[in-house]
């Protein structure tokens, strides 16, 4: 981040962005720019106050950017679900494919722009590359063009386009920000940095909640929140007269991995046991660097050993788009005045850590100094790993109460089955060599649950026997393994007669309501649900497809019958439930229908992930904030863009993870979160040990004490020569 004040303060706004640029990849920032360079010239400034007018186009241009990208990515877990119909493992693991990509490509834009192209030039370039990939993502979202697989390539293309472009320039801008201000005007620069923060956390919140509605009201696709970036690019392109535009100066994190590498080249060559020992292995680089750098890249070293740990946090942290997303379709989003969307969710992370900022800063953390408790950054950063921990563990135990409304997993030679009595009198159902249905089936009773049948291969024949009334009547049916049926009883000609229909093997998928009818008049039916629905069934209970709807009260509907049109009235089509509806008479100018719930419907409230967005946004402050600020004040200043890029890495490896566990270990998502939970905390154990043996330094400090060795190493030296000389 430009300006030392800037750096040494971080205020709320400024902490707000956990994973974003806090401090950025420049050395311009961090000291003077050396060498003969244009000089800047001055922008116009905001209603006569110091700030430059530039910025205003930057801050406009950041929060178009965030609201774009944090649209699009809100949506992505459920766009790949329902529009290309991939599993929810698949889903998951592009989802962090994408997000680690996004995490990876910041160092790219940093080299671009401190090595080759400038800052200015490299958002430009970058945010076209953006455009472009957002363009392609949308297009490749158009239902009628081309099939699935030129769906698929299209989509995958655009999304590497925008992670290259969001992650390109996410360590320019705000350092582009900072350089429109004159090195006098520190204050100024720091106020910046908190509007520009705060653009950036207004962007995420405003989108996580927006988009989702935009994607409910539409067809699934992740395009909506691009339009807005598309324009405000040209308005950022507009302001190009105003811009004070540094040049590149080169990029120090190319210099320190130069350093290291030829550090360990060099020490391998020179494996010998005649060659002395060095004080440390990067000691093996003083024959080309100097011993500045060195010295600087030790204390780099030193942080960075303490970041291998972090990206397990991370694999927890981001899965808010992906598995908590799952979670909220299997949930009830009813909220009474308002229906969630289940990836609305996401909302309560950006809001939370606005609220949490100043609660901690100004009253959990002077309070806890009261009580005289050290509470280091290490201990604050493993406290935020044990709060996402518990987080999991929460969403773990609301995933076993959900599963409970599931439909049972089958395995091979087992299937599914109940009885529909659509006949006036109790039936007794009888199934050859089974032992299922003891007591009669009531006229019209809605199955409490459906009972197992043990077949003795993939499909068996089965002798069902009906008694009624001292009626018997006997039929064959062919089930198959893994299968869900109901057998349909109803009267025909004044006997009984039955058919044994498919049912669903699963809960609707995204929170839907799927519907089916049997109808039981005499003559075909037309059925109209909605503006949207219209279902054709054959007479004498026949039964329809299922159709998926939102969750919804449906009593608008029509009946067209060959005697007229009536009103249908469903009634509440609930989250995850399925209903089979049967039309069983017109009288009074009415349909009378006698609707029997399949599935249950989705009965754990999205209320009780609440608790789990709590823990892990409270985790985020306490891990994410504390990490950057302690490794800010752990590196020299001209480092300090070295730390941000493994910061950002600890981030792209985390979701790298969670990609690699949901495509090479599927589990139970009960099971998964328990995972989550251990590793974490496994994690954090060890985490706390390194931070237990890890000894703060001032870098300032080791710089001073490193310049007093190197000036007596010199000055022993000139007194050997000189005394040789006398010699």
């Amino acid at each position: 981040m430009v300006g030392d004040k800037a750096r040494g303060e971080m205020n709320a706004f400024q902490r707000n962005e956990s994973k974003e640029t806090l401090f950025t990849f420049i050395s311009a920032g961090d000291d003077p720019p050396k060498g003969d360079f244009p000089l800047q010239k001055k922008s116009p400034k905001l209603c006569g106050s110091n700030y430059p007018l530039s910025i205003a186009f930057i801050v406009v241009n950041e929060f178009c950017e965030r609201f774009s990208y944090y649209g699009m990515r809100a949506v992505l877990t459920l766009y790949f679900l329902s529009f290309f119909h991939w599993d929810e493992n698949l889903s998951t693991a592009v989802y962090h494919a994408f997000s680690a990509l996004c995490y990876f490509t910041p160092v790219i834009g940093a080299i671009m722009a401190d090595s080759w192209l400038g800052k200015y030039k490299t958002i430009i370039y970058l945010s076209i590359v953006y455009v472009v990939g957002h363009l392609i993502k949308s297009v490749g979202a158009i239902p009628s063009l081309g099939n699935q697989a030129v769906h698929v390539v299209l989509s995958m293309v655009g999304l590497f386009l925008i992670a290259l472009g969001t992650g390109g320039i996410k360590p320019c801008v705000s350092a582009f920000g900072g350089d429109q201000f004159e090195e006098e005007h520190t204050s100024e620069r720091s106020k910046f940095f908190s509007i520009f923060y705060l653009s950036i956390n207004a962007g995420s919140l405003i989108s996580t909640f927006v988009t989702p509605v935009l994607r409910g009201q539409t067809e699934p696709q992740p395009c909506e929140s691009h339009l807005d970036y598309n324009i405000f690019s040209v308005v950022f392109i507009a302001g190009s007269g105003l811009y004070r535009k540094t040049p590149p100066q080169g990029n120090v994190l190319l210099e320190v991995c130069k350093c290291i590498g030829f550090a360990i080249k060099n020490r391998l060559k020179n494996r010998s046991r005649e060659i002395p020992k060095r004080d440390h292995w990067l000691d093996w680089a003083s024959e080309k660097y100097s011993k500045q750098l060195i010295g600087e890249v030790k204390m780099v070293t030193r942080v960075l050993f303490l970041f291998i740990p972090l990206p397990m946090f991370w694999a927890l942290f981001d899965q808010q788009g992906s598995r908590w997303t799952l979670q909220a379709t299997k949930m009830n989003a009813d909220f009474g005045i308002y229906v969630l969307q289940p990836d609305q969710m996401q909302f309560l992370n950006p809001l939370l850590i606005l609220v949490f900022i100043p609660i901690f800063d100004l009253g959990l953390y002077p309070l806890i100094n009261m009580c005289k408790f050290n509470f280091t950054p290490i201990r604050k950063m493993a406290t935020g790993m044990i709060l996402a921990g518990l987080a999991f563990g929460l969403a773990a135990v609301i995933e076993v109460k959900i599963n409970e409304t599931d439909m049972p997993r089958l395995v091979p030679k087992e299937s599914l089955i109940r009885v529909l009595n659509l006949a006036k009198n109790p039936v007794q159902v009888t199934i050859q060599d089974k032992d299922l249905f003891q007591q009669p089936v009531e006229s019209f009773q809605n199955p409490a649950e459906y009972s197992k049948l043990i077949l003795n291969g993939e499909q068996q024949s089965l002798h069902f026997t009906l008694q009624q009334q001292g009626l018997t009547l006997a039929f064959n049916y062919t089930v198959k393994e893994k299968s869900v049926y109901s057998l349909i009883v109803f009267e025909a000609e004044g006997s009984l007669s039955s058919r044994l229909i498919t049912d669903l093997e699963a809960k609707p998928e995204n929170g839907l309501a799927a519907v089916r009818f049997i109808n039981g008049l005499s003559q075909d039916v037309n059925l109209t649900i909605d503006s949207k629905r219209f279902i054709a069934v054959q007479k004498n209970y026949s039964a329809s497809e299922y159709s998926l709807l939102e969750r919804d009260m449906y009593n608008n509907g029509k009946c067209i019958t060959e005697t007229g049109e009536f009103p249908l009235e469903l009634g509440l089509l609930d989250f995850g439930a399925s209903y089979t509806v049967v039309i069983t008479n017109i009288s009074g100018g009415t349909v009378e229908t006698w609707k029997s719930e399949d599935i249950k419907a989705n009965n754990v409230h999205m209320a009780w992930q609440l608790p789990q967005y709590l823990l892990i946004s409270a985790g985020e402050v306490m891990f994410s904030i504390t990490g950057l600020a302690f490794s800010y004040s752990q590196s020299p200043a001209s480092m300090k863009s070295v730390l941000q890029a493994g910061w950002l890495l600890t981030v792209a490896v985390g979701n790298t993870f969670v990609l690699i566990v949901a495509e090479a270990a599927p589990m139970a998502q009960w099971a998964e979160f328990v995972l989550f939970t251990v590793l974490l905390f496994a994690v954090c154990i060890i985490f706390s040990i390194m931070g237990y043996f890890y000894v703060s330094v001032d870098p300032e400090d080791l710089e001073e004490k490193e310049e007093k060795r190197e000036t007596s190493s010199r000055g022993n030296m000139i007194g050997l020569v000189t005394q040789k000389t006398k010699l």
